[in-house]
C-alpha cells in the first residue's frame, strides 16, 4: 500500500482522471442525443443506466488487462495490412458510429417534419439503451489502453474511472438540456461524432490522427456556436422589446 502515500502516484492519478473526462465528451454527446428521443419521462434513467454501463465496461476491461494486451496482436493480414481484435472493434466501432450520427442528423432536420404529421420518432428504452451498450464498448476500449499506458496500478485506473463517470453524470443533464434547447449544437455535436467514427475507421487501419486536433476543432466551434446563440438571443430580445415598445405606443391615445 506504498503507492498510497507516493506523489507520482497521485499525479498520474489526477491526470488520468482529467483524461478519462476529456476522453468520455463524446460519449457523453453520443449517449445524451440517443436518450434525448426517447420519452422524456425514461431521459434520466436512460443517461444514468448509459453511463452506469460505461462505468462497468471500463472496469471489466481493466480486470481483463492481459486479454486487451493481445487485442493489438495481429489476426490476420490483407494486402500487407494487418488486423488486430481492437482494430476491428475500432473498425465497426467507427463504421456504426458513422451510421448511427447520420441517422440521427436525418431525425434532426427531416424528423421534424416526420413529428408534425403526427409520425412518432421516439424510440424505445431498450433499443436506445442497447446502442450506448454496444458505443460504450467502443470509446472504453480506447479510455482503458490510454489507463494502461499511463498508471501501472489497477486500484489507481478504477478510481480514476469510477470519479469520471461520476463527474460525467453530474454534466450530462446539463449536457444533455443545452443540445436539447440549442438544435444548430445537436447537429455540431453529431458533426463531431462523424469526424470522430472517421479516426475511429483510420486507426483501424494504422492511420493516426492526434486528438488534440479534434478536441481543439471542436472547441472553436462549439465557441463560434455560442457566439452565435448569444447574437441570436440578443436580437429576439431586441426584437421583444421593439414589439412590446410599439405595442405601448399603439394602445397610447
Amino acid at each position: 500500500m506504498e503507492w498510497l502515500t507516493s506523489p507520482e502516484i497521485w499525479i498520474a492519478f489526477l491526470t488520468l482522471t482529467a483524461l478519462e473526462i476529456v476522453l468520455g465528451i463524446d460519449n457523453i454527446i453520443f449517449i445524451s442525443i440517443l436518450v434525448s428521443r426517447l420519452p422524456a419521462h425514461q431521459q434520466a434513467k436512460g443517461r444514468f443506466i448509459g453511463l452506469s454501463l460505461a462505468m462497468g465496461t471500463r472496469i471489466l476491461l481493466l480486470l481483463s488487462i492481459t486479454w486487451i494486451m493481445r487485442l493489438t496482436t495481429d489476426l490476420f493480414e490483407i494486402m500487407g495490412q494487418g488486423f488486430s481484435g481492437r482494430d476491428l472493434i475500432l473498425l465497426f466501432g467507427g463504421l456504426f458510429l458513422l451510421f448511427k450520427s447520420t441517422v440521427e442528423i436525418w431525425h434532426s432536420v427531416e424528423g421534424e417534419e416526420a413529428a408534425a404529421q403526427g409520425v412518432g420518432v421516439k424510440a424505445g428504452f431498450i433499443s436506445v439503451i442497447l446502442q450506448i451498450a454496444v458505443i460504450d464498448i467502443i470509446f472504453s476500449l480506447d479510455s482503458v489502453i490510454t489507463a494502461v499506458g499511463l498508471v501501472q496500478h489497477v486500484p489507481v485506473m478504477i478510481a480514476a474511472i469510477m470519479i469520471s463517470i461520476v463527474v460525467m453524470m453530474l454534466a450530462a443533464s446539463t449536457i444533455s438540456e443545452f443540445i436539447e434547447k440549442h438544435p444548430s449544437l445537436k447537429v455540431l455535436a453529431l458533426s463531431f461524432l462523424i469526424v470522430v467514427g472517421t479516426l475511429l475507421i483510420a486507426e483501424a487501419f494504422g492511420v493516426h490522427v492526434p486528438k488534440g486536433y479534434i478536441y481543439f476543432a471542436m472547441a472553436f466551434s462549439l465557441g463560434v456556436e455560442a457566439l452565435n446563440i448569444k447574437m441570436r438571443n440578443a436580437m429576439k430580445n431586441k426584437r421583444a422589446l421593439q414589439a412590446a415598445e410599439q405595442a405601448q405606443q399603439d394602445s397610447t391615445p
